[in-house]
């Protein structure tokens, strides 16, 4: 794998973090600024709608620029946000700092998908996507653990000065690392938004919403659910989130090994899987031992469906795939936003707070009945090989027939 990925690897590294971070630190933050835990939730919402609006919207921005410079910018925005976040006097501002970090985080991950997978061979596109996504899992196993620990011990505002400084860090590397590479030509945003009339490219970002979306309906909350009803104490939050990120970066690994290969059943299992162990989350998150369990494999599974969806999209949009590509990951955090959103109904019912694991269950599931449909469309649709070979083999008893006797 080529060295250029450490560099995507540590600019998604920082993204992770902070995406992440605020998990751990909702009860802090709801506290300084007087509002309630759902609506601290907000931060985790808002954050996951800049990243559905910014995506398409930097993208696209991003087709003037060389895809080197255009990463470097976004870090910068990046690195402005996270510093607001951690200066801001009230939470309406903290929730702007969310949002303008956000806005760098699609075209980041969207535009880097498309580096990535051009510096290695065709067939091993999927494995240095998720070399770029490794970042992003690490992160949740160093990045937010320590994060969360020291905006619980120093201020939740020093974890977002850490952050921006990460966000430093990625530039850096960026510059350093990333090879030079031309303004892509011939790009029309009318030819990036006709992948969007693929059905399966639909298909293929609906299941990221949903998907997706049912690990932040239980993740969003996990702190007052591990607290409040397994028993854990504000410490043990931290090395929990270990657990989680360990998750995270064992199926994004296999995630990644696998999607080049067997690419619908590995979803197929994932998503399933997914499904059912959130919904048994509902009553293990009431025991110490078999929380922790089902919260690793919350993060393994989840992960596991990030290459193949990703890589779905771009073999789908592969005429026109950097937008695509980044609104995909605008997809990902449109689901955040939908399960953090209703995740917080539900406990504002006063469901409680192992309720958000039932909506993330209904979420994974319809996840996996899209899957199943996408790939019966593609059973019914001939590929453009299929239809070449129907048409030479039309026109074989033609030729016998004119052949000479």
């Amino acid at each position: 794998m080529p060295l250029a990925l450490l560099a995507l690897a540590i600019g998604a590294f920082g993204i992770g973090t902070t995406e992440f971070v605020i998990m751990g630190l909702l009860p802090e933050v709801a506290a300084d600024y007087g509002v309630t835990i759902p609506t601290a939730g907000l931060l985790v919402t808002g954050y996951a709608l800049g990243v559905v609006l910014g995506a398409p919207l930097m993208t696209v921005l991003g087709t003037r620029i060389p895809r080197k410079r255009m990463l470097m910018v976004l870090m910068g925005l990046f690195v402005v946000g996270n510093v607001l976040s951690a200066l801001a006097p009230s939470f309406g501002l903290m929730l702007t700092g969310r949002v303008v970090a956000s806005l760098a985080h699609g075209a980041f991950f969207g535009i880097g998908s498309v580096v990535a997978a051009g510096l290695v061979a065709p067939e091993k596109k999927a494995g240095a996507i998720a070399m770029m996504f490794t970042g992003l899992t690490v992160a949740n196993v160093v990045g937010v653990p320590f994060g969360t620990f020291l905006g619980q011990s120093a201020g939740w505002r020093a974890t977002f000065l850490v952050v921006a400084g990460l966000g430093v860090l990625g530039l850096a590397g960026i510059a350093k690392l990333v090879p030079e590479q031309p303004r892509p030509e011939g790009i029309r945003i009318r030819h990036e938004l006709a992948a969007f009339r693929n059905t399966q490219v639909l298909l293929a970002m609906a299941m990221t919403v949903l998907g997706f979306g049912g690990v932040f309906a239980a993740i969003t909350y996990i702190t007052p659910m591990m607290t409040e009803t397994a028993g854990f104490a504000d410490s043990s939050v931290t090395w929990l989130l270990v657990l989680f990120g360990l998750g995270m970066v064992a199926g994004n690994l296999i995630g990644g090994r696998f999607a080049d290969r067997r690419l619908m059943p590995l979803l197929y299992v994932s998503l399933g899987s997914l499904a059912v162990v959130l919904a048994l989350f509902t009553f293990t998150a009431h025991n110490k031992i078999a929380a922790a369990v089902t919260l690793t494999l919350i993060g393994a599974l989840g992960f596991a469906t990030v290459p193949p969806l990703q890589k779905r999209v771009l073999d789908q949009a592969s005429a026109a795939p950097t937008l695509a590509s980044a609104v995909n990951i605008g997809a990902f955090n449109l689901g955040n936003a939908l399960a953090a959103w209703l995740g917080g109904i539900v406990i504002a019912a006063g469901l409680g707070y192992t309720a958000p694991n039932w909506v993330g269950a209904a979420l994974a599931g319809s996840a996996l009945v899209l899957a199943f449909v996408s790939s019966a469309l593609e059973r019914r649709t001939p590929t453009a090989g299929q239809v070449v070979a129907e048409a030479a083999a039309l026109r074989q008893p033609e030729r016998a027939a004119t052949a000479p006797h």
